[in-house]
């Protein structure tokens, strides 16, 4: 992995303000992005430029360094036999997730469909899942629930409740109290917010299997909003 010869003064805008000095630390191009990433757990070099389609060796390398620098990540070696360096997030970084949800909240609508250019990575539907998974009151289990979701693109697991709200790639690292399966296009529509969750179950567009607390809950919400559909369905027209 290229490192940097020497750390670069660091810009700042000079402004005794909140955001300014916010800014300062993840203003520049693929720093949260890059936090997106290490949200999901720790990673190597080589994982974190395969699912940072665009970036440079350099450019990854240096925003690396970069967060080491502000405190936001960490870098460590793995035990044996691994013997492989991943980078993570320190709690500071770790407290960018209600940052990248409120982004992800404000940028959900320019999801009407991918552009040719656009690169898909099915963990990137995870943090505007989390609200959607947290809009169902009666789903979110005071000890916490792991909820797995398979789309065309490949597989990845979000935790909600229990005050530890998360996510990662691939499947749940324990059983799971649901799982969720959907095509990309639905998927995105929940994100934007004209399909609910319950809704996408009860029209089929979502299969959803488990017996878990949440499962359950989604279930008994998806089959109110289905008997909802069906019963102005059979109201006779004037």
């Amino acid at each position: 992995m290229p490192r940097p010869s020497a750390t670069p003064r660091r810009r700042s805008y000079d402004q005794y303000c909140a955001s300014a000095r916010a800014l300062d630390a993840v203003g520049d191009r693929w720093t949260l992005l890059i936090a997106r990433e290490l949200l999901a757990g720790p990673r190597r070099y080589t994982d974190l430029h395969a699912d940072l389609p665009g970036v440079s060796t350099d450019m990854l390398a240096t925003r690396l360094k970069d967060m080491e620098r502000d405190g936001l990540a960490t870098r460590r070696r793995l035990a044996p036999p691994a013997s492989a360096y991943v980078y993570e997030l320190t709690e500071r970084g770790a407290a960018l997730l209600p940052v990248l949800r409120a982004l992800a909240a404000w940028g959900a609508s320019e999801l009407e469909s991918p552009r040719p250019v656009d690169a898909v990575r099915a963990h990137w539907f995870a943090i505007p899942l989390l609200d959607a998974l947290e809009s169902v009151p009666a789903a979110v289990t005071s000890g916490g629930a792991w909820v797995e979701v398979r789309l065309d693109e490949g597989v990845f697991h979000l935790r909600v409740g229990g005050g530890a709200a998360g996510y990662g790639d691939g499947p749940a690292p324990q059983a799971a109290d649901a799982r969720l399966a959907m095509d990309t296009a639905t998927c995105a529509e929940v994100a934007r917010g004209p399909l609910t969750l319950p809704e996408g179950i009860a029209a089929g567009r979502i299969a959803l299997t488990g017996d878990g607390p949440y499962a359950l809950a989604l279930r008994g919400a998806a089959d109110g909003r289905g008997s909802g559909v069906a019963a102005m369905a059979a109201v006779p027209g004037p």
